[in-house]
């Protein structure tokens, strides 16, 4: 199944459950394990296993292989799904991990450091211009 495809069957999976704050985020470019991660909070530990039951379900039908863990716990569980791995969080614990900045960090950082090496390329340009 096409990876666009199972994320927008997760997202709708998660929003029949009633998941609160779903967000996806495109990792193909950054991560060689999956396409996308879907982020969503719970507001139980029940709430969150029906909502891994729902996202589970959408692989059973399919005949798709899938991986559930943290179901003992209960605060963050992961559904991984191949192309969507789902992260499903108690609200605490969601504020505590903030996945989505670390993810948007990155993206961050990286967008500075390419930044900073046009910068550092324009100085060293504009020092050869003056010197010679």
């Amino acid at each position: 199944m096409e990876a666009k495809s199972m994320l927008a069957q997760v997202i709708e999976a998660l929003e029949d459950k009633k998941a609160i704050d779903i967000e996806s985020i495109d990792v193909q470019k950054r991560c060689a394990e999956t396409d996308y991660f879907v982020i969503a909070t719970g507001k139980t530990d029940r709430h969150l296993k029906a909502m891994a039951n729902a996202t589970s379900e959408l692989a059973h039908q399919q005949g798709l292989p899938f991986i559930c863990e943290g179901r003992e716990a209960a605060e963050w569980m992961l559904v991984d799904l191949d192309s969507v791995i789902v992260h499903l969080f108690l609200p605490h614990i969601r504020e505590e991990v903030s996945l989505e900045s670390l993810w948007t960090k990155t993206t961050e950082s990286k967008e500075e450091a390419k930044e900073e090496v046009k910068d550092e390329a324009k100085d060293e340009v504009i020092t050869e211009i003056v010197t010679e």
